[in-house]
């Protein structure tokens, strides 16, 4: 049987937290492990495991070591140290690399100065300026996180740490998509992912999470959930600016979705793969579970000091549960124009009805389908561009032309450049 690589993101704290995110899906996780409210660190004996097992997963020569939480920066600077140590002890000459989520607030020069030594990409999280940001990211206390946010942005710039920013895209800031974007870019953040915020809250009265799986039917949307299509708007108004101005020195994670199906190259999001099942979720305790969304009892793969990663990997439940993503989509998604570059989003958020009234809809879909209807003709263009061997980044000139073209047939029309002005008092000069 051919080995499959996989994927795990490790949570030394479990769901253990400094900051009190209203919105946070993680939190109520400790609802799984009562016994461990006082004991949460990831013990030395489960990381060598983990360090050891992950290394010996991996079918090709890269590894990636993915680190979150909770907060992982809560479980301590010696944690991480002990982290590169095991690695080069159980390496075997592989290419190892570390990617770290945080919300910034413990960060400081020995940090960033760690992270940078060793080569780690930091995920920080920022949903945008301070009044957007402080909506749901607070304190315990309920004061706002914002400025420490952007201290810790500012330290990893100093010391040329790796970064890509992690925006939640909800119902606070989904109609404020190029303020957004704009403070993003003003603030240094050049690798930028937006993740649409779908949560849903149980009503019945006997349940442990209040946070339910998409299966369940006694469930309302929870409050701060994006809008479908809004979501798709978002993206599009940013898609707008992004394709005239800032190709090739921005990413944004659903751009490269978008053109990477666009020109047939693999995912680069299991969102948006054919197939998942091989992105784990490590509890601190050692538990492997499906998915970081799908951390509930029925979807606990097992025990990495019972069974090895390799072998839950390989295993019947992680294989049925990849490929249900593919087998239940709706007849509305296989026959989808879209589903290309789609394949119906993720399993978490397929509990909508779809236009022809089959269940288990992913309830982005009319976003999706927005976006992408949006973003159609200049990905054909991207994807000619770079068939004919030119950099994707000749967009921006081809339209730029077109623009020129049609305003000076228009000298009157209001400049394309967002000013205001008229095309002949602008950039018709």
């Amino acid at each position: 049987m051919m080995m499959n690589g996989c994927h795990v993101m490790a949570k030394p704290t479990g769901s253990v937290c400094n900051i009190d995110c209203n919105y946070c899906f993680y939190l109520e996780k400790d609802a799984l492990y009562p016994e461990r409210k006082q004991n949460w660190r990831m013990s030395e004996e489960t990381l060598e495991q983990f360090i050891r097992q992950h290394i010996e997963a991996q079918a090709g020569e890269q590894v990636l070591f993915a680190w979150q939480g909770g907060e992982p920066t809560m479980i301590g600077l010696p944690f991480f140290q002990r982290v590169i140590a095991l690695c080069e002890k159980y390496g075997q000459g592989k290419q190892i690399q570390h990617a770290l989520q945080t919300n910034g607030m413990l960060l400081n020069s020995e940090w960033a100065a760690f992270f940078a030594e060793h080569d780690f990409l930091i995920g920080l999280s920022i949903d945008g300026p301070q009044h957007i940001h402080d909506t749901y990211r607070v304190t315990r206390s309920g004061a706002g996180t914002h400025q420490r946010v952007v201290e810790a942005m500012s330290l990893l710039k100093v010391h040329d740490v790796t970064f890509n920013t992690l925006t939640v895209v909800g119902k606070h800031n989904a109609s404020h998509a190029r303020e957004v974007y704009e403070f993003l870019l003003d603030a240094g953040s050049r690798h930028i992912q937006f993740i649409p915020l779908v949560e849903r809250i149980s009503t019945s009265d006997s349940v442990t999470l209040n946070l339910v799986l998409p299966g369940e039917s006694a469930a309302t949307l929870a409050p701060w959930t994006v809008p479908a299509w809004q979501y798709g708007d978002f993206l599009s108004q940013i898609f707008d600016i992004w394709v005239r101005r800032d190709v090739g020195r921005v990413s944004v994670q659903m751009f490269d979705v978008a053109l990477s199906a666009w020109t047939g190259q693999p995912p680069v999001l299991c969102v948006h793969a054919e197939t998942c099942g091989h992105a784990f979720a490590l509890e601190s305790n050692g538990d492997l579970y499906n998915c970081d969304h799908f951390v509930y009892p029925e979807h606990l793969l097992g025990n990495i000091h019972q069974q090895d990663i390799r072998e839950l990997n390989n295993g019947e439940q992680a294989m049925a549960f990849g490929e249900a993503k593919r087998d239940s989509l709706t007849t509305d998604c296989r026959t989808c124009e879209f589903r290309f570059v789609c394949h119906g989003g993720c399993p978490k958020h397929r509990f909508a009805v779809s236009p022809t009234g089959h269940l288990g809809h992913n309830y982005l879909c009319a976003g999706y389908k927005h976006f992408f209807k949006h973003i159609t003709r200049e990905m054909n263009i991207m994807r000619d561009v770079l068939a004919a061997g030119y950099p994707a980044e000749t967009i921006m000139q081809i339209l730029a032309q077109e623009s020129r073209a049609g305003q000076s047939n228009s000298r009157n029309a209001v400049c394309s450049c967002g000013s205001g002005k008229k095309y002949k008092k602008c950039c018709g000069k």
